[in-house]
């Protein structure tokens, strides 16, 4: 890559369209807020990046249900939030009713040099067509605007990768490995993808964050509900329950710690200005 780099790792202990033909997730608005809300808490200081200013326009990619957007319009900005997902979006314009939030897929952008910037966190890495989405933001933001995301990166939930699939072979249904719905890039791969498209890369922050998830002892039970129900598409559900018990058990020894299940994060941190 051609631009100057910054790369860190750093240690915190706090926290579409699928290839394999993989289910499009049904995502549960109320669930997402009450057992998951670690998502957006732990994005705060990323906002502190985006710097939102008084009278821009910025595009929350994948806003979920809506938290960050508010937050960013505490700066002043103008914001329009995108999901894929339309339980996600009548849940943020229920709690928000003031702000604008559209249905929209995030590999399939339309606007054309609107946006003096496009936000994201915790959405890039549940799009396999990264190049879509990166030519997207590119059309949708004005010369010299900028594009600041978080998303999973490179070695992203291994541990829990790894466990479902063994309990998946171990249960009889190998082949439900593939409708594994994440993209996890390195820091380098996503840079080239940047660059080749007109962006110019400020910074690149890979951050290891093992996470807490909610609920003690149902933790990781309520994460693969919300976030793996992919894996266990067309499984009777009475099967389901036994592969969800055999995976906390594999990983009931790395990943639970003092009454709470410790999930493996790992993610990318970029900024990037699209060249004028």
């Amino acid at each position: 890559m051609t631009s100057k780099l910054f790369l860190t790792a750093t240690m915190n202990t706090k926290t579409v369209n699928y290839a394999h033909k993989a289910p499009v997730p049904y995502w549960d608005a109320q669930l997402y807020d009450s057992r998951h809300s670690f998502v957006s808490n732990l994005a705060v200081d990323l906002l502190e990046l985006l710097d939102p200013r008084m009278g821009e326009h910025i595009l929350d990619l994948g806003c979920g249900t809506g938290h960050l957007s508010y937050k960013i319009t505490n700066t002043g900005a103008e914001v329009t939030g995108i999901d894929h997902a339309s339980t996600m979006i009548k849940r943020a314009s229920q709690t928000y009713p003031g702000l604008n939030f559209l249905v929209i897929d995030g590999s399939n952008l339309a606007w054309n040099q609107q946006f003096d910037a496009v936000f994201s966190n915790a959405v890039l890495h549940w799009i396999k067509e990264p190049e879509k989405v990166i030519s997207g933001v590119g059309q949708a933001l004005k010369p010299g605007g900028r594009f600041v995301a978080e998303f999973g990166g490179k070695g992203n939930i291994d541990t829990i990768i790894t466990a479902i699939y063994q309990a998946l072979n171990a249960a009889g249904y190998p082949k439900n490995k593939t409708m594994n719905p994440w993209y996890f890039p390195s820091i380098g791969e996503y840079g080239m993808l940047l660059e080749t498209q007109g962006f110019e890369l400020k910074l690149a922050t890979l951050v290891e964050r093992p996470t807490s998830l909610n609920d003690g002892e149902k933790g990781l039970n309520n994460w693969l509900k919300m976030f793996g129900g992919q894996f266990f598409q067309g499984i009777p559900e009475s099967e389901q329950l036994n592969i969800i018990t055999d995976i906390e058990a594999r990983l009931r020894p790395k990943l639970f710690k003092n009454g709470t299940w410790i999930a493996d994060y790992k993610r990318i941190r970029i900024v990037a200005n699209k060249i004028k």
